[in-house]
C-alpha cells in the first residue's frame, strides 16, 4: 500500500510541475470572452455592406472598411506569430512584476482612437485577397485558431516576455489580449467610416 501511495504521489507532483504555469481559468476566461466577442464584432459591422459601400473611403488619407477588414486579417496571424515567438525566448519570471495591470491597460488604452497610429509596411493594406469572401474566410479560420490555442494551451504564457513600443514589456498571455483588442480598435474605424457622411446608402 505505502509503495502505491508513493506512486501516486509522485505522478500528482510530476502533474503539478508541468502544469504550474499554465493559465487559471479566469485568464483563459477572459481572453476567450474578448476574442469571441470581437470576432462576433467585426463579422457584424461588414456584413451586408455593397460593394460600394466596401470600398468607400472617406478621405484621400482614410482606409475604406475593405482596407480595415484586410488589415485586421493581416494583423490576426501577425500578431499570434508574435506570440509564438516570445514563447521561444527563455522564460524570464523575474520580469512578472514588469506587466502587472497591464491586461487592463491593453483592453482599455488600445481601442482608443484618439490616440493615432500608422500600420508597419507589412500590415498596410494591399489587396492580398481576391474577394471579399476570401479574405473574411481567412479571418475565421485564424480567429478559430487562435481561441481554441487559448482554451486548450498548457504553455506559461505568463513567464515568456516581448517588448512592445508603446507598452514595453508585455508577456506572451498579453500579446493575445493584444490581438483582440486591436481588432477592436480597427472595427471602431469601420464604424467612423460607416458614420461618415458621405457613406454611400
Amino acid at each position: 500500500m505505502n509503495h502505491i501511495m508513493k506512486t501516486f504521489c509522485l505522478a500528482a507532483l510530476s502533474m503539478a510541475a508541468a502544469f504550474a504555469g499554465t493559465l487559471e481559468q479566469g485568464e483563459r476566461d477572459r481572453a476567450m470572452s474578448h476574442l469571441h466577442a470581437t470576432r462576433k464584432m467585426f463579422l457584424d459591422s461588414v456584413d451586408g455592406l455593397s460593394e460600394a459601400q466596401w470600398t468607400f473611403k472617406p478621405g484621400p488619407d482614410r482606409w475604406s472598411i475593405a482596407e480595415c477588414a484586410e488589415h485586421i486579417a493581416l494583423s490576426e496571424d501577425a500578431l499570434f506569430e508574435m506570440l509564438r515567438q516570445t514563447m521561444k525566448s527563455p522564460a524570464a519570471p523575474e520580469k512578472k512584476a514588469a506587466v502587472r495591470g497591464k491586461d487592463e491597460m491593453i483592453l482599455k488604452t488600445l481601442p482608443d482612437r484618439s490616440v493615432k497610429a500608422k500600420a508597419p509596411e507589412m500590415l498596410q493594406p494591399k489587396r492580398r485577397w481576391p474577394n471579399r469572401a476570401d479574405l473574411l474566410a481567412h479571418f475565421k479560420q485564424s480567429r478559430d485558431r487562435n481561441i481554441a490555442y487559448i482554451q486548450t494551451t498548457e504553455d506559461d504564457l505568463r513567464s515568456h516576455f516581448t517588448e512592445n513600443p508603446f507598452l514595453k514589456t508585455i508577456d506572451a498571455y498579453q500579446v493575445m489580449l493584444m490581438l483582440s483588442a486591436h481588432s477592436e480598435r480597427h472595427i471602431l474605424q469601420i464604424l467612423e467610416v460607416k458614420a461618415d457622411p458621405g457613406f454611400p446608402k
